[in-house]
Protein backbone atom coordinates (compact mmCIF):
# COMPACT_ATOMS: atom_id res chain seq x y z
CA UNK A 1 0.00 0.00 0.00
CA UNK A 2 1.35 3.64 -1.36
CA UNK A 3 1.96 5.89 1.42
CA UNK A 4 -1.53 8.08 0.05
CA UNK A 5 -3.32 4.96 0.35
CA UNK A 6 -1.99 4.85 4.11
CA UNK A 7 -2.71 8.16 4.58
CA UNK A 8 -6.49 8.45 3.52
CA UNK A 9 -6.84 4.46 5.36
CA UNK A 10 -6.15 6.45 8.49
CA UNK A 11 -8.40 9.67 8.00
CA UNK A 12 -11.91 9.08 9.45
CA UNK A 13 -15.22 9.06 8.17
CA UNK A 14 -16.49 12.52 6.75
CA UNK A 15 -19.00 13.49 9.05
CA UNK A 16 -22.83 12.18 9.19
CA UNK A 17 -24.13 15.59 7.60
CA UNK A 18 -21.32 15.30 4.82
CA UNK A 19 -22.49 12.28 4.05
CA UNK A 20 -26.24 12.76 3.95
CA UNK A 21 -25.96 15.97 2.04
CA UNK A 22 -23.60 14.19 -0.53
CA UNK A 23 -25.71 11.53 -0.97
CA UNK A 24 -29.15 14.02 -1.59
CA UNK A 25 -27.34 15.73 -4.37
CA UNK A 26 -26.15 12.18 -5.62
CA UNK A 27 -30.03 11.24 -5.94
CA UNK A 28 -31.54 13.67 -7.95
CA UNK A 29 -35.29 11.89 -8.22
CA UNK A 30 -35.60 12.73 -4.68
CA UNK A 31 -35.64 16.58 -6.37
CA UNK A 32 -37.59 16.09 -9.16
CA UNK A 33 -41.00 16.15 -8.28
CA UNK A 34 -43.61 17.62 -10.75
CA UNK A 35 -44.70 19.98 -7.70
CA UNK A 36 -41.18 21.11 -7.31
CA UNK A 37 -40.50 21.59 -10.63
CA UNK A 38 -42.87 23.44 -11.53
CA UNK A 39 -42.13 26.06 -8.60
CA UNK A 40 -38.70 25.74 -9.85
CA UNK A 41 -39.91 26.97 -12.79
CA UNK A 42 -41.31 29.92 -11.80
CA UNK A 43 -38.45 30.68 -9.41
CA UNK A 44 -35.79 30.54 -12.71
CA UNK A 45 -38.17 32.67 -14.18
CA UNK A 46 -38.42 35.32 -11.06
CA UNK A 47 -34.67 34.90 -10.27
CA UNK A 48 -33.72 36.05 -13.36
CA UNK A 49 -36.19 39.34 -14.14
CA UNK A 50 -35.01 40.71 -10.59
CA UNK A 51 -31.10 40.38 -11.95
CA UNK A 52 -32.63 42.58 -15.46
CA UNK A 53 -34.58 44.91 -12.92
CA UNK A 54 -31.17 45.30 -10.68
CA UNK A 55 -29.02 46.21 -14.18
CA UNK A 56 -31.05 50.33 -14.29
CA UNK A 57 -29.11 50.63 -10.75
CA UNK A 58 -25.51 52.30 -11.25
CA UNK A 59 -24.36 51.01 -8.16
CA UNK A 60 -24.93 47.30 -9.74
CA UNK A 61 -23.51 47.04 -13.05
CA UNK A 62 -20.42 48.84 -11.73
CA UNK A 63 -19.49 46.00 -9.48
CA UNK A 64 -20.49 43.66 -12.81
CA UNK A 65 -17.95 41.94 -15.13
CA UNK A 66 -14.42 40.45 -15.15
CA UNK A 67 -12.33 41.35 -11.25
CA UNK A 68 -10.04 43.46 -13.51
CA UNK A 69 -9.96 44.85 -17.61
CA UNK A 70 -9.42 42.12 -20.12
CA UNK A 71 -9.59 39.13 -17.70
CA UNK A 72 -12.98 38.31 -19.70
CA UNK A 73 -12.96 35.02 -21.61
CA UNK A 74 -14.86 35.61 -24.69
CA UNK A 75 -16.39 32.16 -26.76
CA UNK A 76 -15.72 29.61 -24.21
CA UNK A 77 -16.68 31.68 -20.47
CA UNK A 78 -19.50 31.89 -18.55
CA UNK A 79 -22.27 34.08 -19.51
CA UNK A 80 -23.51 36.94 -17.60
CA UNK A 81 -27.99 37.06 -18.49
CA UNK A 82 -28.58 40.67 -19.78
CA UNK A 83 -24.79 41.88 -20.06
CA UNK A 84 -22.14 41.33 -22.36
CA UNK A 85 -19.95 39.81 -20.10
CA UNK A 86 -18.07 36.40 -20.72
CA UNK A 87 -16.05 35.52 -17.71
CA UNK A 88 -14.40 32.33 -15.57
CA UNK A 89 -16.91 30.82 -13.54
CA UNK A 90 -16.25 31.83 -10.56
CA UNK A 91 -16.64 35.12 -10.63
CA UNK A 92 -19.48 35.13 -13.17
CA UNK A 93 -21.53 33.25 -10.17
CA UNK A 94 -20.41 36.29 -8.53
CA UNK A 95 -22.07 38.45 -11.53
CA UNK A 96 -25.59 36.71 -11.32
CA UNK A 97 -25.72 36.39 -7.54
CA UNK A 98 -25.18 40.18 -7.14
CA UNK A 99 -27.42 40.87 -9.96
CA UNK A 100 -30.18 38.60 -8.87
CA UNK A 101 -29.89 39.94 -5.13
CA UNK A 102 -29.60 43.70 -5.57
CA UNK A 103 -32.80 44.86 -4.98
CA UNK A 104 -34.29 42.56 -2.60
CA UNK A 105 -36.48 41.03 -4.44
CA UNK A 106 -35.87 37.69 -5.07
CA UNK A 107 -37.55 34.61 -3.08
CA UNK A 108 -37.35 34.06 0.67
CA UNK A 109 -36.74 31.40 2.92
CA UNK A 110 -38.15 32.03 6.81
CA UNK A 111 -37.01 29.55 9.76
CA UNK A 112 -34.93 29.66 12.46
CA UNK A 113 -32.35 31.28 9.94
CA UNK A 114 -33.38 33.31 7.37
CA UNK A 115 -32.35 33.56 3.71
CA UNK A 116 -32.33 33.91 -0.30
CA UNK A 117 -32.38 30.51 -1.45
CA UNK A 118 -32.36 31.36 -5.16
CA UNK A 119 -28.91 33.38 -4.50
CA UNK A 120 -27.58 29.96 -5.51
CA UNK A 121 -28.53 30.01 -9.66
CA UNK A 122 -25.28 32.47 -9.47
CA UNK A 123 -23.66 29.61 -8.72
CA UNK A 124 -25.70 27.21 -11.04
CA UNK A 125 -26.24 29.05 -13.98
CA UNK A 126 -21.98 29.92 -14.21
CA UNK A 127 -21.09 26.36 -14.15
CA UNK A 128 -24.07 24.90 -15.93
CA UNK A 129 -23.37 27.61 -18.34
CA UNK A 130 -19.35 27.36 -18.36
CA UNK A 131 -19.38 23.52 -18.42
CA UNK A 132 -21.25 23.33 -22.00
CA UNK A 133 -19.33 25.64 -23.03
CA UNK A 134 -16.14 24.60 -22.34
CA UNK A 135 -16.84 21.09 -22.60
CA UNK A 136 -16.68 20.44 -18.78
CA UNK A 137 -19.69 18.49 -19.35
CA UNK A 138 -17.71 15.39 -20.78
CA UNK A 139 -19.20 12.19 -21.15
CA UNK A 140 -22.72 13.34 -19.36
CA UNK A 141 -23.66 15.31 -22.52
CA UNK A 142 -25.47 18.86 -22.27
CA UNK A 143 -26.75 20.22 -19.66
CA UNK A 144 -30.25 20.56 -20.40
CA UNK A 145 -33.00 23.89 -18.49
CA UNK A 146 -34.57 20.86 -16.68
CA UNK A 147 -30.51 20.05 -15.11
CA UNK A 148 -30.88 23.21 -13.74
CA UNK A 149 -34.07 22.82 -12.08
CA UNK A 150 -33.08 19.39 -10.38
CA UNK A 151 -30.05 21.59 -8.94
CA UNK A 152 -31.67 24.55 -8.13
CA UNK A 153 -34.43 22.94 -6.48
CA UNK A 154 -31.16 20.87 -4.40
CA UNK A 155 -29.61 24.30 -3.72
CA UNK A 156 -33.17 25.44 -2.35
CA UNK A 157 -33.45 22.45 -0.16
CA UNK A 158 -29.55 22.13 1.47
CA UNK A 159 -30.13 26.19 2.20
CA UNK A 160 -33.55 26.14 3.79
CA UNK A 161 -33.44 22.68 5.83
CA UNK A 162 -30.40 23.35 7.40
CA UNK A 163 -31.87 27.09 8.47
CA UNK A 164 -34.76 25.34 9.71
CA UNK A 165 -33.35 24.57 13.52
CA UNK A 166 -29.99 26.52 13.28
CA UNK A 167 -29.91 30.38 13.47
CA UNK A 168 -26.55 31.90 12.55
CA UNK A 169 -28.03 35.15 13.37
CA UNK A 170 -27.74 34.27 17.09
CA UNK A 171 -24.35 34.22 17.15
CA UNK A 172 -23.91 37.50 14.57
CA UNK A 173 -23.43 35.27 11.32
CA UNK A 174 -24.65 35.75 7.90
CA UNK A 175 -27.44 33.54 5.82
CA UNK A 176 -24.93 33.49 3.17
CA UNK A 177 -22.77 31.16 4.51
CA UNK A 178 -25.54 28.65 3.80
CA UNK A 179 -25.21 29.74 0.38
CA UNK A 180 -21.59 29.14 -0.04
CA UNK A 181 -22.54 25.49 1.25
CA UNK A 182 -25.37 24.86 -1.42
CA UNK A 183 -23.44 26.09 -3.93
CA UNK A 184 -20.66 23.96 -3.27
CA UNK A 185 -22.62 20.69 -3.27
CA UNK A 186 -24.69 21.45 -6.08
CA UNK A 187 -21.65 22.70 -8.49
CA UNK A 188 -19.60 20.11 -8.04
CA UNK A 189 -22.79 17.59 -8.72
CA UNK A 190 -22.93 19.87 -12.03
CA UNK A 191 -18.83 19.86 -13.04
CA UNK A 192 -19.34 15.82 -13.03
CA UNK A 193 -17.74 15.43 -9.25
CA UNK A 194 -17.48 12.02 -7.66
CA UNK A 195 -18.65 11.35 -4.10
CA UNK A 196 -15.61 12.17 -2.65
CA UNK A 197 -15.02 15.45 -4.61
CA UNK A 198 -17.97 16.59 -3.53
CA UNK A 199 -17.12 15.92 0.40
CA UNK A 200 -13.98 17.55 -0.33
CA UNK A 201 -15.59 20.67 -1.73
CA UNK A 202 -18.49 20.72 1.20
CA UNK A 203 -16.21 20.53 3.55
CA UNK A 204 -13.97 23.23 2.21
CA UNK A 205 -16.89 25.42 2.20
CA UNK A 206 -17.80 24.57 5.78
CA UNK A 207 -14.56 25.37 6.84
CA UNK A 208 -14.82 29.00 5.45
CA UNK A 209 -16.75 30.15 8.78
CA UNK A 210 -19.33 33.09 8.07
CA UNK A 211 -19.28 36.39 7.34
CA UNK A 212 -20.86 38.81 9.91
CA UNK A 213 -23.90 40.12 10.06
CA UNK A 214 -22.76 43.93 10.55
CA UNK A 215 -23.58 45.19 6.89
CA UNK A 216 -27.40 43.93 7.36
CA UNK A 217 -27.95 46.42 10.75
CA UNK A 218 -27.65 49.75 11.84
CA UNK A 219 -25.46 51.92 12.20
CA UNK A 220 -23.16 49.78 9.26
CA UNK A 221 -26.16 49.36 7.05
CA UNK A 222 -24.49 48.77 3.41
CA UNK A 223 -24.53 48.01 -0.05
CA UNK A 224 -22.33 44.89 0.92
CA UNK A 225 -25.70 43.07 1.92
CA UNK A 226 -26.81 43.07 -1.80
CA UNK A 227 -23.32 41.22 -3.30
CA UNK A 228 -22.41 39.04 -0.11
CA UNK A 229 -24.48 36.66 -1.67
CA UNK A 230 -22.47 36.21 -4.76
CA UNK A 231 -19.14 36.53 -2.76
CA UNK A 232 -20.48 33.29 -1.43
CA UNK A 233 -21.88 31.71 -4.58
CA UNK A 234 -18.20 32.47 -6.31
CA UNK A 235 -16.70 30.90 -3.30
CA UNK A 236 -18.86 27.67 -3.26
CA UNK A 237 -17.91 27.08 -7.36
CA UNK A 238 -14.20 27.73 -6.65
CA UNK A 239 -14.35 24.98 -3.71
CA UNK A 240 -16.00 22.48 -6.56
CA UNK A 241 -13.19 23.54 -8.72
CA UNK A 242 -10.54 22.89 -6.20
CA UNK A 243 -12.06 19.45 -5.51
CA UNK A 244 -11.97 18.57 -9.60
CA UNK A 245 -8.43 19.46 -9.49
CA UNK A 246 -7.65 16.97 -6.66
CA UNK A 247 -7.83 19.56 -3.87
CA UNK A 248 -8.23 17.32 -0.16
CA UNK A 249 -11.31 17.37 2.10
CA UNK A 250 -11.22 17.62 5.60
CA UNK A 251 -13.57 14.94 6.56
CA UNK A 252 -14.14 16.53 10.37
CA UNK A 253 -14.89 19.95 9.53
CA UNK A 254 -18.04 19.64 11.38
CA UNK A 255 -17.56 17.81 14.56
CA UNK A 256 -13.84 18.28 15.41
CA UNK A 257 -13.27 19.28 18.72
CA UNK A 258 -12.28 22.63 19.39
CA UNK A 259 -11.60 23.71 15.97
CA UNK A 260 -14.49 22.24 14.34
CA UNK A 261 -17.44 24.49 12.73
CA UNK A 262 -20.00 23.19 15.21
CA UNK A 263 -17.45 24.19 18.32
CA UNK A 264 -16.14 27.52 16.64
CA UNK A 265 -19.08 28.82 14.81
CA UNK A 266 -22.10 27.36 16.87
CA UNK A 267 -20.03 27.55 20.21
CA UNK A 268 -20.41 23.85 20.63
CA UNK A 269 -24.13 23.29 19.51
CA UNK A 270 -24.45 20.90 17.26
CA UNK A 271 -25.58 21.56 13.53
CA UNK A 272 -29.35 20.46 13.46
CA UNK A 273 -31.17 18.57 11.06
CA UNK A 274 -34.90 17.39 11.03
CA UNK A 275 -36.02 14.33 10.87
CA UNK A 276 -37.40 15.05 7.35
CA UNK A 277 -34.35 15.30 5.97
CA UNK A 278 -33.93 16.60 2.29
CA UNK A 279 -36.09 16.29 -0.56
CA UNK A 280 -38.16 19.05 -1.90
CA UNK A 281 -40.36 20.40 1.04
CA UNK A 282 -38.22 24.15 0.66
CA UNK A 283 -39.08 24.69 -3.10
CA UNK A 284 -42.30 23.74 -2.73
CA UNK A 285 -43.02 26.10 0.13
CA UNK A 286 -40.55 29.29 -1.46
CA UNK A 287 -42.15 32.36 -0.90
CA UNK A 288 -41.97 34.83 -3.68
CA UNK A 289 -41.23 38.43 -3.23
CA UNK A 290 -43.93 39.54 -5.95
CA UNK A 291 -45.67 42.91 -4.49
CA UNK A 292 -43.03 44.86 -3.22
CA UNK A 293 -38.79 45.04 -2.90
CA UNK A 294 -38.89 45.18 0.63
CA UNK A 295 -37.39 42.25 3.61
CA UNK A 296 -39.61 39.89 3.59
CA UNK A 297 -40.62 40.32 7.39
CA UNK A 298 -42.27 43.90 6.11
CA UNK A 299 -44.13 41.96 3.13
CA UNK A 300 -47.81 41.74 4.99
CA UNK A 301 -46.82 45.28 7.09
CA UNK A 302 -46.81 47.04 3.48
CA UNK A 303 -49.69 45.63 2.13
CA UNK A 304 -51.60 46.63 5.25
CA UNK A 305 -50.48 50.36 4.76
CA UNK A 306 -51.29 50.22 1.33
CA UNK A 307 -54.94 49.12 2.42
CA UNK A 308 -54.83 52.30 4.57
CA UNK A 309 -53.52 54.31 2.15
CA UNK A 310 -57.19 55.88 1.03
CA UNK A 311 -57.92 56.41 4.96
CA UNK A 312 -54.48 57.98 6.21
CA UNK A 313 -52.58 59.81 3.16
CA UNK A 314 -55.50 63.03 3.39
CA UNK A 315 -54.78 63.21 6.59
CA UNK A 316 -51.05 63.15 7.33
CA UNK A 317 -51.06 66.17 9.04
CA UNK A 318 -53.49 64.60 12.03
CA UNK A 319 -51.52 61.48 12.41
CA UNK A 320 -50.61 61.17 16.29
CA UNK A 321 -49.30 57.33 16.35
CA UNK A 322 -49.00 54.49 14.22
CA UNK A 323 -49.16 50.85 15.64
CA UNK A 324 -47.49 47.87 14.46
CA UNK A 325 -47.69 44.59 15.28
CA UNK A 326 -45.19 41.77 14.12
CA UNK A 327 -43.28 39.20 14.44
CA UNK A 328 -40.31 38.55 16.73
CA UNK A 329 -37.97 37.98 13.89
CA UNK A 330 -39.35 41.16 12.46
CA UNK A 331 -38.59 43.53 15.47
CA UNK A 332 -35.53 42.28 15.63
CA UNK A 333 -34.21 42.37 12.01
CA UNK A 334 -36.28 45.52 10.75
CA UNK A 335 -37.18 47.40 13.69
CA UNK A 336 -35.58 50.78 12.99
CA UNK A 337 -35.07 54.41 14.65
CA UNK A 338 -33.47 57.41 13.64
CA UNK A 339 -31.03 58.54 10.37
CA UNK A 340 -31.27 55.96 7.79
CA UNK A 341 -27.76 56.07 5.84
CA UNK A 342 -28.74 54.72 2.62
CA UNK A 343 -30.69 52.54 0.54
CA UNK A 344 -29.69 49.10 2.05
CA UNK A 345 -30.18 50.46 5.72
CA UNK A 346 -34.04 52.16 4.03
CA UNK A 347 -35.37 48.59 2.72
CA UNK A 348 -34.30 47.03 6.25
CA UNK A 349 -36.35 49.40 8.36
CA UNK A 350 -40.32 48.27 9.19
CA UNK A 351 -41.19 51.77 9.73
CA UNK A 352 -39.52 53.18 6.19
CA UNK A 353 -41.45 51.11 4.16
CA UNK A 354 -44.83 51.28 6.07
CA UNK A 355 -44.78 54.97 5.85
CA UNK A 356 -44.26 54.78 1.75
CA UNK A 357 -46.76 52.59 1.83
CA UNK A 358 -48.89 54.91 3.86
CA UNK A 359 -47.97 57.75 1.93
CA UNK A 360 -48.17 57.01 -1.61
CA UNK A 361 -50.06 54.08 -1.71
CA UNK A 362 -47.16 51.88 -3.32
CA UNK A 363 -43.99 50.83 -2.69
CA UNK A 364 -41.00 50.42 -5.61
CA UNK A 365 -37.09 50.22 -5.80
CA UNK A 366 -36.75 54.03 -6.17
CA UNK A 367 -38.37 54.85 -2.91
CA UNK A 368 -35.25 53.86 -1.27
CA UNK A 369 -32.95 56.28 -2.98
CA UNK A 370 -31.82 59.55 -1.52
CA UNK A 371 -34.14 61.43 -3.72
CA UNK A 372 -36.82 59.93 -2.58
CA UNK A 373 -36.07 59.59 0.72
CA UNK A 374 -35.76 63.52 1.29
CA UNK A 375 -39.78 63.79 1.66
CA UNK A 376 -40.35 64.81 5.28
CA UNK A 377 -43.34 62.91 5.44
CA UNK A 378 -41.61 60.16 5.27
CA UNK A 379 -39.19 60.85 8.94
CA UNK A 380 -42.69 62.39 10.19
CA UNK A 381 -44.64 59.31 10.21
CA UNK A 382 -41.54 57.10 11.62
CA UNK A 383 -41.31 59.44 14.63
CA UNK A 384 -44.91 58.81 15.34
CA UNK A 385 -44.87 54.43 15.02
CA UNK A 386 -44.60 52.09 17.66
CA UNK A 387 -43.50 49.14 16.90
CA UNK A 388 -44.40 45.60 19.07
CA UNK A 389 -43.99 42.03 18.99
CA UNK A 390 -47.22 40.22 18.62
CA UNK A 391 -46.73 36.46 20.06
CA UNK A 392 -49.16 34.96 18.21
CA UNK A 393 -47.35 35.58 14.64
CA UNK A 394 -44.22 34.91 16.57
CA UNK A 395 -45.70 31.24 17.13
CA UNK A 396 -47.45 31.32 13.82
CA UNK A 397 -44.32 32.06 12.08
CA UNK A 398 -42.52 29.09 13.46
CA UNK A 399 -45.32 26.39 12.87
CA UNK A 400 -44.42 23.86 9.97
CA UNK A 401 -47.99 24.13 9.31
CA UNK A 402 -48.50 27.61 9.11
CA UNK A 403 -45.48 29.44 8.47
CA UNK A 404 -46.77 32.93 8.02
CA UNK A 405 -45.18 36.30 8.23
CA UNK A 406 -48.24 38.35 9.92
CA UNK A 407 -47.82 42.13 10.13
CA UNK A 408 -50.96 44.41 11.57
CA UNK A 409 -51.16 48.36 11.06
CA UNK A 410 -53.34 50.54 12.59
CA UNK A 411 -53.07 54.64 12.61
CA UNK A 412 -54.37 57.12 15.48
CA UNK A 413 -55.58 60.58 14.48
CA UNK A 414 -55.12 63.31 16.89
CA UNK A 415 -59.19 63.93 18.36
CA UNK A 416 -58.85 60.24 18.75
CA UNK A 417 -60.30 59.28 15.77
CA UNK A 418 -58.55 55.60 14.34
CA UNK A 419 -57.93 53.91 11.35
CA UNK A 420 -59.60 50.06 11.03
CA UNK A 421 -56.57 47.63 12.49
CA UNK A 422 -55.43 45.88 8.97
CA UNK A 423 -53.92 42.01 9.72
CA UNK A 424 -52.11 40.42 7.09
CA UNK A 425 -51.08 36.86 7.48
CA UNK A 426 -49.76 35.65 4.87
CA UNK A 427 -47.78 37.76 1.59
CA UNK A 428 -49.23 37.01 -1.60
CA UNK A 429 -46.36 35.26 -2.61
CA UNK A 430 -46.40 32.35 0.05
CA UNK A 431 -47.72 28.64 -1.09
CA UNK A 432 -51.18 29.73 0.52
CA UNK A 433 -51.96 32.63 -1.79
CA UNK A 434 -49.82 30.82 -4.70
CA UNK A 435 -53.13 30.74 -7.06
CA UNK A 436 -53.52 34.56 -6.88
CA UNK A 437 -49.43 34.85 -6.94
CA UNK A 438 -48.56 33.33 -10.03
CA UNK A 439 -50.61 35.90 -12.35
CA UNK A 440 -48.52 38.86 -11.04
CA UNK A 441 -45.09 37.24 -10.91
CA UNK A 442 -45.59 36.29 -14.67
CA UNK A 443 -46.18 40.16 -15.29
CA UNK A 444 -43.69 41.13 -12.53
CA UNK A 445 -41.20 38.96 -15.19
CA UNK A 446 -42.94 40.17 -17.98
CA UNK A 447 -42.37 43.79 -16.80
CA UNK A 448 -38.41 43.55 -16.37
CA UNK A 449 -37.81 41.55 -19.45
CA UNK A 450 -39.81 44.26 -21.30
CA UNK A 451 -38.05 47.19 -19.79
CA UNK A 452 -34.42 45.51 -20.66
CA UNK A 453 -34.97 43.61 -23.61
CA UNK A 454 -35.61 45.12 -27.38
CA UNK A 455 -38.59 43.13 -29.38
CA UNK A 456 -38.60 40.39 -30.77
CA UNK A 457 -36.19 39.20 -27.89
CA UNK A 458 -38.18 40.17 -24.75
CA UNK A 459 -41.09 38.35 -26.57
CA UNK A 460 -38.76 35.54 -27.58
CA UNK A 461 -38.14 35.06 -24.00
CA UNK A 462 -42.00 35.37 -22.47
CA UNK A 463 -42.55 32.54 -24.99
CA UNK A 464 -40.13 30.43 -23.73
CA UNK A 465 -41.18 30.19 -20.22
CA UNK A 466 -45.24 29.73 -21.07
CA UNK A 467 -44.05 26.51 -22.67
CA UNK A 468 -42.65 23.86 -19.49
CA UNK A 469 -41.86 21.60 -22.13
CA UNK A 470 -39.84 23.80 -24.62
CA UNK A 471 -38.09 25.10 -21.59
CA UNK A 472 -36.90 21.98 -20.00
CA UNK A 473 -35.55 20.77 -22.87
CA UNK A 474 -33.26 23.67 -24.04
CA UNK A 475 -29.74 22.95 -23.20
CA UNK A 476 -28.32 25.62 -21.08
CA UNK A 477 -25.99 26.95 -23.44
CA UNK A 478 -29.14 27.61 -25.80
CA UNK A 479 -30.81 29.23 -22.54
CA UNK A 480 -28.17 31.63 -21.35
CA UNK A 481 -27.88 32.71 -25.26
CA UNK A 482 -31.16 33.91 -25.11
CA UNK A 483 -30.36 36.63 -22.71
CA UNK A 484 -27.06 37.96 -24.56
CA UNK A 485 -27.57 41.29 -25.66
Amino acid sequence: MSHADLARAARPPPDPLLVQVVDYVLDPGRASGAAALETARLCLMDTLGCGFLALRYPACTRLLGPVVPGAALPGRGARVPGTAHELEPVHAAFNVGAMVRWLDFNDTWLAAEWGHPSDNLGAILATADYAGRSGEAGSRGMLRVRDLLVAMVQAHEIQGVLALENAFNRVGLDHVLLVRIASAAVATRLLGGSRDQIVNALSNAFLDGGALRTYRHAPNTGSRKSWAAGDAASRGVLHAILALRGEMGYPGALTTKVWGFQDVVLRGKPLAVPAQGFGSYVMENILFKISYPAEFHAQTAVEAAIALHPEVAPRLAEVERIAIETQESGRRIIDKTGPLANPADRDHCLQYMVAVGLIKGSLAAGDYEDAAAADPRIDSLRFRMEVVENTAFTRDYLDPGKRSIANAVQVFFRGGATTRRVSVEYPVGHRRRRQEGVPLLHAKFESAVRGHFAEPRASSILALFSDPARLDAMPVTEFVGMFVP
